[in-house]
């Protein structure tokens, strides 16, 4: 896994999902083709809901979009654990594919 981190605030970032957290959804396999133009603007995941991207081929970029931001290059295969209520986007970098999976707590 290779993971390329910038920014003040890149590095203190969740790792795991909670322990309880349980997984309620599930997308299939997107590429750079089929990859949702919403992921690739800012957006957020609601309060008590986490996001974890597994990346499966290829490059993309991870950006926190909030006040602390940062940027992850991701190289497959990665994942990334993402929090409730952070601002966030994908970039495309290139041909990829991903999946991402939808946790809440128990």
């Amino acid at each position: 896994m290779t993971m390329v981190q910038h920014g003040s605030d890149a590095l203190n970032r969740p790792n795991d999902l909670p322990v309880d957290a349980v997984c309620y959804w599930q997308s299939g396999e997107l590429n750079q083709h089929s990859l949702p133009a919403g992921l690739t603007r800012e957006h957020w995941l609601k309060e008590g809901t986490w996001g974890l991207l597994t990346l499966l081929s290829g490059s993309i970029g991870f950006n926190w979009d909030d006040a602390d931001g940062g940027t992850v290059e991701l190289s497959a295969p990665a994942r990334m654990v993402i929090p409730p209520t952070i601002r966030h986007h994908v970039d495309k970098r290139g041909s990829f594919t991903l999946q991402i999976e939808f946790y809440r707590q128990a």
